[in-house]
């Protein structure tokens, strides 16, 4: 145990007692650790509103940044701070038992307030809004942000009647109103209450000792509240709570759903048997689309407004919080994808050289075969997201690029033999065939899912266009003009966009995340 734990965290009170109780329960198992104060985007922007910072993770970021430029071994972060998905290389190593997951409204002089038709009350929580003003319409809601003392502070210093807060942050603090009341009827944030600590995926001493630390329970709870909120797709932009608790054999989930103004309200509880519980979120988002969810996540990310940029793929209220607060984006599938039964007889086959260019194709295997039936020797695939579906789902990949011309470059030097299965679309570019074909490698194609052009026309109000293939650029164009700008995930589909579009703009990296990146710089 001779390595020193670095262990990141914001500078807040909150934060450090959150850290400082890590550091403890870390030294009690005999590691040597020592505290790397952060500050964060969340920390610095105290004039907006969380939901109009325009990102997802304001508050962990930056430490998610020091952690990969091995600054920091680990981080540790108010669970219901963390974005639904971590960055790639960094993974969850432990939570801690769950805290009072309680909301509490701290108010002045007397209840009244409650009871009469005016009354103000603060908060910065999207969630905490809404479900305020669902239970009290009349009332008004101003915004506040800060730490727990500056916010007690401000609650203090203006006319408000009160201000809502998170009681495990009150009490982690020990600050201690006059007046305060327990919302029980008010469903908390997922994770709330929680503490997580985060690690490098390749950080075995860190992870090691971070795994002495974790609650099984609580572990198990956030874990589903977490899983339900990354199904509805919402982060800092969406009311959305969610509660998990067990108790004797059994565990249950309830969640929340509202309009920012809180007139409509989606509500969801389920209760499983502990130990079948994995479809216990499913079943409870499934249930909150049912009652008219999608629609209202549709309201909440603006897609009611002129759009000045259009995506050609459906994009989630996760991805649409990424930009730029002023930009206004429509987004709609102009591609159909339909998966092909590919023949078991074809998949059992011991296949030497397997190419898989998108994550499609490997749905389609999926659902034809169970992944323990296939015996691909070597997998090649085009792109990171496919390569990770891959790695999950099917065995390990023996290579991937990021472009298709890449990989059958690559393949040409390499390829083990002279043959190889290409899993594809109908419709797919020649690039690989051609290649491999030229160098006098056989081919064998199977055509794993159908796509079929679902071409939309855009409102005027736009200005340009997200492309993530060249097939949805030759869709867009049978009802779209070209007198926009393209903005193109990757090369190939630039490429394509050049034919008809004066301005084409090209990603970085060949993300959606990445042309949402390109849009921003602009």
């Amino acid at each position: 145990m001779s390595k020193t734990i670095r262990i990141g965290t914001r500078d807040s009170e909150l934060a450090l007692w959150q850290a400082n109780t890590v550091k403890k329960q870390l030294e009690e198992q005999g590691y040597q650790t020592v505290l790397v104060p952060v500050k964060s985007m969340g920390d610095l922007v105290l004039d907006k509103p969380l939901h109009e910072l325009g990102i997802t993770g304001v508050f962990t970021k930056a430490l998610d940044v020091a952690m990969l430029k091995g600054q920091i071994d680990i981080a540790v972060h108010s669970m219901k701070d963390v974005p639904t998905v971590l960055p790639k290389g960094i993974i969850q190593a432990a939570v801690l038992k769950r805290g009072n997951y309680m909301d509490i409204l701290a108010f002045k002089n007397n209840e009244e307030f409650l009871s009469q038709e005016k009354a103000t009350i603060a908060t910065g929580s999207l969630r905490r809004k809404a479900q305020w003003l669902n239970r009290y319409p009349t009332h008004t809601v101003v915004d506040l942000r800060g730490n727990v003392q500056t916010r007690a502070e401000k609650l203090d210093h203006n006319d408000w009647n009160g201000a809502i807060f998170a009681a495990a942050g009150l009490e982690r603090v020990g600050l201690e109103f006059e007046n305060t009341i327990g919302l029980t009827w008010m469903v908390p944030a997922p994770a709330q209450g929680a503490v997580v600590i985060v690690a490098l995926d390749n950080d075995d001493f860190s992870r090691k000792a971070c795994a002495e630390l974790n609650d099984k329970e609580t572990q198990i709870c956030t874990g589903l509240e977490r899983q339900f909120l990354n199904i509805l797709e919402g982060g800092c932009t969406a009311p959305i709570g969610a509660l998990s608790t067990i108790k004797d054999k059994n565990i249950s989930l309830k969640g929340v759903l509202l309009s920012v103004d809180g007139k409509k309200k989606l509500e969801v509880e389920f209760t499983s048997v502990l130990g079948k519980h994995e479809n216990l979120a499913i079943a409870a988002a499934e249930r909150i689309f049912e009652r008219g969810g999608r629609n209202l996540m549709r309201e909440i990310a603006g897609l009611t407004k002129e759009p000045t940029i259009f995506s050609t793929k459906k994009l989630t209220v996760a991805q649409l919080a990424q930009f730029n607060p002023e930009i206004s984006v429509a987004s709609e599938d102009f591609l159909r994808i339909n998966l092909n039964r590919i023949p078991k007889l074809t998949l059992k086959k011991e296949l030497q050289n397997v190419i898989i260019t998108s994550q499609n194709a490997v749905e389609a295997i999926l659902a034809s075969i169970s992944p323990e039936e296939l015996q691909f020797k070597n997998i090649y695939c085009v792109g990171r997201k496919t390569k990770r579906l891959i790695e999950k789902h099917i065995g390990k990949v023996t290579h991937f690029e990021s472009q298709g011309k890449d990989l059958a470059n690559y393949l040409v030097e390499y390829l083990e033999g002279t043959d190889v299965t290409y899993f594809c679309s109908d419709i797919r570019l020649d690039t690989i065939p051609t290649v491999l074909e030229q160098n006098n490698i056989s081919v064998h194609e199977i055509e794993a899912y159908s796509t079929k052009e679902a071409p939309v026309k855009i409102p005027k109000s736009t200005r340009a266009v997200l492309f993530y293939s060249p097939s949805a650029v030759q869709s867009y164009l049978q009802v779209n003009t070209s007198d926009l700008i393209a903005y193109c995930i990757g090369e190939t589909t630039a490429e394509e966009a050049r034919k008809s579009f004066s301005e084409v703009r090209v990603a970085q990296t060949a993300t959606i995340e990445g042309v949402i990146d390109l849009v921003n710089k602009k």
